[in-house]
């Protein structure tokens, strides 16, 4: 039975990406918590159907500290490790860089570790597309771009891709980088964006629209963080890692959304599904939030020329999450 380490299981993306294993598979996934940070119970809970309880081993563990011979133990046999873990906002990263840094560099290091006794057939670090800083106005980033992050949150993702890529080089982990755009989905933070934008739209409060001094419009390519988990067993179920001999760096995959979309745009969509007027102000992107960068874009002809499509799309996947944010407001 193959056995997958799936770490942030409590966390938004993870726990997404726990809901799709099940689904999909018949392995078994372990989940390391500490329910810190932005680690929720209720995500973990809402992702298991009870027929599938006994697949999933959650084992009380900190991940920034080195995994114990007990802990390594209740882990058991593991085939693939998934890191979706870290902390992962960047208002809180220009508040508490020394802190917020310092967890995400040691959580990576002590995971490396653990796999160079593990040794799992694909290491997948799970990362972002703000480690390239902005991408200019018709312009996509390429895997291996130079990596230039604008804060102390992009820049700790910058480190944890380039302490795994020492260790593909150094100790032989085969480590798989996927960089993902902006995600939505359900039981997201209410800080985000999308779950900001419902909740002003619900409060009949005006919507913050970052855009540059002369009225540019940040954007993004949001998508859904159940596509970011098909990516992922889409890599897994090829082994991609075991055919990267010879290469002179690990493999790195974007995952990408199929269109772009403003931030403008976006608020319009949301009030639309709602019912909604909208009323929204531009608010200068820097000056608000020091460290934010107007637009982000990945080039995601690799993943498609594997022959992977996003298999929910952008408008129905904001859709369903709109209206089940509505149903479930606890989350705004």
């Amino acid at each position: 039975m193959t056995r997958v380490l799936l770490t942030g299981a409590a966390g938004f993306a993870g726990s997404h990406c726990l809901r799709h294993i099940l689904e999909t598979t018949d392995w078994t996934i372990v989940c390391p918590v500490t329910f810190s940070h932005r680690g929720v119970p209720q995500r973990i809970v809402s992702a298991v159907d009870p027929g599938k309880l006994h697949r999933v081993h959650v084992v009380k563990a900190d991940l920034s500290a080195p995994v114990g011979r007990i802990t390594a133990e209740s882990f058991g046999e593991i085939d693939y490790i998934v890191n979706y873990a870290s902390e992962s906002h960047v208002d809180r990263s220009i508040v508490d860089p020394v802190g917020f840094v310092s967890n995400n560099v040691a959580l990576i290091l002590q995971l490396l570790e653990y796999a160079r006794q593990a040794r799992p057939k694909m290491f997948v670090q799970v990362s972002i597309d703000e480690v390239y800083g902005p991408a200019p106005m018709g312009y996509a980033h390429q895997e291996w771009d130079p990596v230039i992050p604008s804060n102390p949150y992009s820049a700790s993702k910058a480190a944890q891709e380039a302490i795994a890529v020492a260790y593909w080089r150094t100790y032989g982990i085969p480590v798989v980088l996927l960089n993902a755009m902006n995600l939505i989905g359900e039981m997201q933070d209410g800080e985000k964006y999308l779950p900001l934008v419902i909740g002003r739209l619900l409060r009949g409060e005006v919507v913050p629209v970052h855009a540059s001094p002369d009225g540019i419009v940040g954007a993004r390519h949001y998508i859904h963080a159940r596509n970011l988990a098909d990516a992922i067993m889409f890599l897994l179920d090829r082994d991609v890692a075991m055919h990267n001999d010879g290469a002179d760096r690990p493999d790195r995959f974007h995952i990408v959304g199929e269109v772009e979309t403003d931030n403008l745009t976006l608020a319009r969509m949301v009030a639309d599904i709602l019912g909604k007027p909208l009323r929204h102000e531009l608010v200068d992107f820097h000056a608000s939030r020091p460290g934010h960068d107007l637009r982000y874009a990945l080039d995601g002809k690799k993943m498609a020329g594997l022959g992977w499509t996003a298999p929910v799309e952008f408008e129905e996947s904001l859709r369903k999450t709109v209206l089940w944010t509505l149903e479930h407001p606890i989350w705004l």
